[in-house]
């Protein structure tokens, strides 16, 4: 026997403790992007571009947190959680000073995604550390405190970078990213526990298009993750737009649309306070058909409202507020029937499906620049979104649930 199968196993972490940690990784990607997203119509101007380029810097981010989730997952299935995880974040750090001292906004657009590349780490290794310790409806509840936790960070992020802005100017937004990353890396270093044994055979070529194959013939998990990928892409979407909406068109300063922000991760976060409650009384897949019901609504209110008469505060994130509601019952328990056929592919599972979820975030933002006028994208492109989730979840919730997957496939 070798050495390696006689290794003692690593100590377990409690759910507070994969929770908290599980919600700052997390929440690294949301809060780069929502401490930005103020300064957005100033870099316009500091850099004499066009607001294309600036939502390029937003889009591009998305891009590189999509394509990071491809790979961070699996390579931390293969070196291990904890390693792949500080890798990510030295990228993500190096990233952050390269924007704080860009030169133009090419170069910017360039740190963007590639510090987008980095936070991603966050999202697939979190969700990957909870499939390693838990299931079902534990996890859902892990899963929600995880979404109640992040819902903080986000929602003071644009009221933070605001004012950082207004005071400090847009670069110091950037030295705030570079402090936050010092401080994520320094947490896993000594909080974070491997909950893998590291096997390189899970990530040979062979290995790596086993389990991806495997996870994109699955229809549960495809149509889970583009459910997920159509109701969380309109968060992403969203924050390419609303800025030039509250701030050109509504006439907010970046403090005030900083605050107006609340709105929309206010309702995010009471929607998981309702449904850290409604877990233990019903379950959490019967809480995602409530949670289409409050998008849905949200979004049928903006293809209206904002198509007769012109924006205003409340006609804006009235709406906005109540999808992101909505969006705090589905998250829970469909990230955990995504993830929960998969524990031996739990790193490829996870990154998989955020890539599924910041592709809806980067497709919908795609789509609202090309349209250019951004009330009129905003009012379109999120109801279309909602639309194809609600279809989805139609044709998923008659799937049955796979088996669990224990083998590991060729080579792996």
């Amino acid at each position: 026997m070798t050495l390696q199968a006689t290794r003692p196993a690593p100590p377990l972490m409690s759910e507070r403790r994969v929770a908290l940690l599980g919600a700052a990784l997390v929440a690294i990607g949301p809060i780069s992007m929502a401490l930005f997203t103020p300064a957005m119509p100033e870099i316009v101007r500091a850099f004499g571009s066009t607001e294309a380029a600036a939502k390029m810097t937003l889009s591009l981010y998305f891009g590189g947190f999509a394509l990071a989730q491809l790979v961070c997952g699996v390579l931390s299935d293969g070196f291990g959680r904890k390693p792949v995880t500080l890798v990510f974040l030295g990228i993500y750090i190096a990233a952050s000073i390269a924007a704080l001292v860009a030169p133009s906004i090419e170069v910017l657009i360039v740190a963007r995604f590639i510090q987008g590349f980095g936070a991603a780490v966050g999202v697939a290794i979190a969700r990957a550390l909870v499939r390693d310790l838990f299931t079902h409806d534990r996890s859902a509840r892990i899963m929600n405190l995880i979404g109640m936790i992040l819902a903080v960070g986000p929602a003071f992020a644009p009221t933070l970078g605001g004012i950082t802005m207004q005071f400090a100017g847009w670069h110091a937004i950037f030295m705030l990213m570079v402090v936050a990353g010092i401080a994520l890396m320094l947490l896993v270093r000594f909080c974070m526990v491997e909950t893998v044994v590291r096997d390189l055979s899970r990530i040979r070529p062979r290995a790596l298009i086993s389990s991806y194959r495997m996870l994109l013939t699955t229809p549960y998990f495809v149509l889970c993750s583009v459910i997920l990928g159509t109701a969380v892409g309109t968060l992403y979407t969203q924050a390419t737009v609303l800025p030039f909406i509250l701030m050109d068109r509504v006439g907010l300063t970046p403090t005030e649309f900083g605050l107006a922000m609340l709105a929309q991760t206010g309702g995010y976060f009471i929607g998981s306070v309702v449904v850290r409650w409604l877990i233990g009384l019903i379950g959490a897949l019967r809480l995602v058909p409530i949670g289409l019901f409050f998008i849905s609504g949200g979004s049928v209110l903006l293809f209206t409202l904002l198509r007769v008469e012109p924006p205003n505060f409340f006609d804006v994130m009235g709406p906005v507020s109540l999808s992101a509601f909505g969006i705090a019952f589905m998250t829970p328990a469909l990230t955990t029937a995504a993830l929960a056929p998969f524990p031996r592919h739990a790193g490829a599972a996870a990154s998989m499906n955020g890539f599924i979820q910041m592709g809806g975030g980067l497709l919908g933002g795609s789509v609202c620049a090309m349209i250019g006028e951004p009330v009129f994208a905003l009012a379109t492109v999120i109801p279309a979104m909602t639309t194809l989730a609600v279809i989805a979840w139609l044709v998923w919730r008659k799937l049955p649930e796979p088996a669990v997957v224990t083998t590991a496939g060729p080579n792996g």
